[in-house]
């Protein structure tokens, strides 16, 4: 098997497990575009320290581990700023419109057989299908 995908595997392993101890610890499912925004609009107040911890871990975790796990991995996606920098205000744009992101609808929304997550990750699946076509294969950006 290609150590691609037992990374891809191990990874998403992990995330079901955190998903799983925020929902058990917490009570709420665990929706990085939702922590995020509380923290951004200020409606995440009441739990500051959790929403903080929360993304330094996501942040702080990969920084710790790649070293340590995957010295050697790269992506070649695109080396255009630019680019990464309109596709990060795209998808916090749409996971504001969306109501959450892959993490809260994919992740905790699929495996609690909610409706409303298992339609709204078909279509950011289809959404991200489509916007790849249409910008490396049409427009050749990336």
């Amino acid at each position: 098997m290609n150590p691609e995908w037992i990374w891809g595997l191990v990874g998403g392993l992990l995330i079901g497990l955190g998903g799983a101890v925020f929902l058990l610890g917490n009570g709420r499912v665990m929706g990085a575009s939702g922590i995020l925004g509380g923290l951004v609009d200020g409606t995440g107040k009441g739990n500051l320290g959790e929403r903080l911890a929360f993304i330094a871990g996501v942040i702080g975790a990969p920084l710790v581990l790649r070293p340590l796990i995957a010295p050697q991995s790269e992506t070649h996606l695109t080396a255009d700023l630019a680019v990464v920098i309109a596709a990060g205000l795209l998808v916090g744009v749409g996971t504001r419109i969306a109501n959450g992101c892959t993490s809260g609808h994919g992740v905790c929304g699929i495996s609690r057989f909610s409706l409303r997550g298992i339609v709204a990750t078909v279509f950011y699946i289809l959404a991200g299908g489509m916007t790849i076509a249409l910008f490396r294969h049409v427009w050749g950006v990336i």
